[in-house]
């Protein structure tokens, strides 16, 4: 029915037989403008690919009302990177070409009860269909081809895999099984079956994605997770080199205080002298005996200077050490499985670590990424967020992590680093920052900062070091230091 006033239209239309007079009209009168072939847009001020970007459904459906939404676009759940909508439709074959945006229709078959409702007007391809149709071979249309490769199709199915597990591989391909006759897809639906079965070990197929190829190992890793290695890698690349050699010590002081601020920091506290009392005197409180051996467990190890001398040599060896380390220090808490990887999900806030089925083959990647880094101090903080990130125990991680980061450092003797209570929420924020996505960066120089501070302290003596340690607020408490403005600071004088 033949509208009498463009006031009558929505912002944005495609026109038809009984509006494109009236639409002209409009125009004409500057009271619509035409932004390509029957589209026009009461909008008079806007970028026309933003109008059309606000309103690229409702558009599809006025130039294909029966349209459903497939292949790249349905398996992607958006228009590709050079702006093509693929579409199922009986309405035509040709392209329609929009500001910032081309709608490629193609004809097959109709829309199946289970694909499903879309916008109001629209369907989109069901998981199986969608996963059908892009195992058929096409031509590029644009810059980008109507279906993905078998390459990203299988980054897919491992994502989904990993996400949701097995359960849900198996039921989207049952349902596959089940449409592809309607389809005419018995051929896609062979090599999907062949594919998922390789992803789940039960069939041979050539598998071409690294995640793929070491799910078949019995590795299957975290993809974003090794995405972050790679972006610590790269920032570290770009990190000038240098070389910090150890400060004069007396052997026991520095392990103490790392010790010490290593458990503080993750609620296992204790004064100053109580500790000493658990490490040196062997003291250990009736009321707290668990929180002290996580004390003494910790210093033994990172005063032991053979073991923390030991670098891993093959993923055998990095896997051993991590275990025969966590062990030492959770040994009072059999509770927290000591030196056995975690068995569920942990998080810490709204961070989810890695799943337990992955750690394994995460650490792994990890280890594979850090043999491309040249010097300990590079080393040591990969060290530390591979395994902090990770969290490959049910408890313990922060601890694990200096360990491991500390251990590269001492094998090149190099000033160690530690991290004093009041550096706390620095630490927290630099890991907080890369595992969002945010920026490696803060990470490199919180660590950078804390290793120029630990050389800074005089090691020589305990009271020479707790003198320092105090005098540059290290013991205070992290929360209450940022609320006085107070900050870690170098010793008077120091350059370094």
């Amino acid at each position: 029915m033949a509208r009498k006033s463009f006031d009558a239209f929505p912002e944005t239309f495609v026109s038809n037989s009984e509006t494109t007079k009236l639409a002209s009209k409009a125009v004409r009168a500057s009271k619509l403008r035409k932004l390509a072939s029957r589209l026009y847009s009461r909008d008079l001020t806007s970028a026309p690919e933003v109008i059309v970007r606000r309103n690229l459904w409702p558009i599809v459906a006025g130039y294909y009302p029966d349209a459903l939404i497939a292949d790249r676009t349905a398996l992607e759940g958006a228009p590709a990177k050079d702006g093509s909508v693929f579409l199922v439709s009986q309405r035509g074959q040709s392209d329609v070409a929009l500001p910032g945006f081309t709608l490629r229709p193609r004809r097959g078959a109709p829309a199946q009860p289970s694909d499903l409702p879309f916008m109001g007007v629209l369907r989109l391809s069901s998981p199986a269909r969608t996963l059908l149709d892009n195992f058929a071979v096409s031509r590029s249309r644009g810059s980008v081809t109507r279906t993905l490769s078998k390459k990203e199709i299988e980054a897919h199915l491992e994502n989904l895999l990993r996400r949701s597990g097995e359960d849900e591989l198996n039921r989207l391909r049952d349902e596959a099984r089940r449409l592809a006759p309607a389809l005419d897809r018995k051929k896609e639906f062979a090599a999907l079956d062949k594919m998922i079965g390789a992803l789940l070990n039960t069939q041979t197929d050539r598998l071409q994605t690294p995640a793929g190829r070491a799910r078949r190992k019995g590795l299957p890793f975290d993809t974003q997770r090794v995405e972050l290695f790679e972006a610590l890698r790269a920032a570290l690349h770009r990190t000038p080199p240098q070389t910090r050699p150890a400060a004069p010590s007396d052997g026991t002081t520095l392990p103490f205080f790392e010790a010490y601020f290593s458990n503080f920091i993750e609620g296992t506290e204790f004064a100053v002298e109580e500790a000493v009392a658990i490490v040196f005197e062997n003291r250990i409180p009736n009321a707290r005996p668990q929180d002290a051996h996580d004390i003494l467990g910790t210093y033994r190890i990172v005063a032991d200077a053979a073991e923390m001398a030991r670098l891993p040599e093959t993923f055998a060896e990095f896997e051993r050490l991590l275990k025969r380390r966590h062990a030492q220090i959770m040994q009072a808490r059999p509770d927290k499985a000591p030196g056995q990887y975690k068995t569920e999900p942990n998080r810490a806030g709204s961070t989810m670590f890695v799943a337990p089925e992955l750690v394994r083959g995460t650490l792994d990647q990890g280890l594979k990424v850090c043999s491309s880094l040249l010097t300990p101090f590079q080393r040591a903080v990969f060290m530390m967020f591979l395994t902090a990130e990770v969290h490959p125990f049910a408890d313990g991680n922060g601890r694990i992590a200096r360990i491991m980061m500390n251990a590269e450092l001492v094998a090149a003797g190099e000033q160690r680093i530690i991290i004093p209570t009041v550096y706390r929420a620095n630490n927290l924020s630099a890991l907080k920052a890369i595992s969002n996505r945010t920026s490696a960066e803060p990470l490199i120089l919180m660590l950078d900062f804390a290793q120029r501070f630990s050389l800074a302290i005089d090691w020589t003596s305990f009271a020479r070091a707790e003198a320092d340690l105090k005098a540059a607020k290290a013991f205070m408490d992290s929360t209450e230091a940022e609320n006085r403005g107070i900050r870690l600071r170098l010793p008077e004088g120091d350059t370094r």
